[in-house]
């Protein structure tokens, strides 16, 4: 099987992130970028499927600055392949839709994909809505949010578990899979990955590279734009109840109040 895992670099969740004053965008620089966990599970099941399947291959591809690299070679440590950087000033501030063109043309010039794997919804702008779009632009099934993924010839199969049940969903490849945090533990990248990873293969595309028109991406095509934006007021003091016998009662009355209960 030939698969490609979708990447995406983000700024790390453990620090705080923030707009920029200008455009309202996300700014990247004020934080430490990772690669996104979920699709580190993405990569791991990819990584799975080739060990599985031998003389597979796993391709990442990532739309990002220069500094994507980073979590590019994350994902080739652990044992991917190859990978394919679109980068591109004019990418800036491209929204859901526009990254969806972006990254639909960069798989359209890969060759024979049979599976494309990506974490259910982005830590960062948690649309969880690119995976089955990228699917529809390309014409292909999308099997989304899987908690467990198998490939038995042809046929992919995906196990969802909802608060409504178990759904199970099969569809005969290519397809679109995006995988959720609870599918497995990513390994870590052994001392031998890491120095591998650095002479593994990375394609950096521009948009005329990859043929993507500029006017389908961007801050300035998006179909969604941030207008204000304020930061989030700082915590305030808690409210402290002395129990005198009826401590429950004003604990309930300030449920009450704050319309909880």
């Amino acid at each position: 099987m030939n698969i490609v895992v979708l990447v995406k670099q983000v700024p790390d969740t453990y620090s705080e992130r923030k707009l920029s004053s200008g455009d309202h965008t996300l700014d990247r620089d004020a934080t430490d970028a990772v690669l996104d966990e979920i699709d580190e599970r993405a990569v791991e099941s990819a990584l799975q499927l080739k060990e599985a399947n031998e003389g597979s291959e796993v391709t990442v591809v990532a739309m990002g600055p220069d500094r994507t690299t980073d979590a590019i070679r994350k994902a080739l440590s652990m044992g991917a392949d190859k990978a394919v950087h679109l980068s591109d000033e004019a990418l800036h501030g491209t929204d859901a839709i526009g990254t969806t063109i972006a990254l639909a043309t960069v798989i359209g010039t890969l060759e024979d994909v049979d599976l494309i794997l990506a974490g259910n919804e982005a830590s960062d702008g948690r649309t969880g809505a690119v995976p089955a779009m990228i699917a529809e632009l390309l014409g292909l099934p999308a099997l989304t949010h899987g908690r467990e993924l198998t490939v038995e010839g042809s046929t992919v199969t995906v196990r969802r578990e909802t608060d409504d049940g178990v759904t199970v969903l099969s569809a005969e490849l290519p397809a679109v899979v995006s995988v959720n945090e609870k599918i497995n533990e990513p390994r870590y990248p052994s001392f031998k990955g890491i120095m591998a990873a650095k002479k593994k293969p990375v394609t950096t595309l521009s948009l005329a590279d990859a043929g993507i028109d500029a006017e389908n991406v961007g801050l300035a095509n998006a179909w969604t734009q941030v207008s204000e934006a304020n930061p989030k007021p700082p915590k305030s003091g808690g409210e402290k109840v002395e129990d005198e016998g009826d401590g429950g009662s004003k604990i309930a009355a300030f449920l009450v109040g704050q319309k909880l209960i």
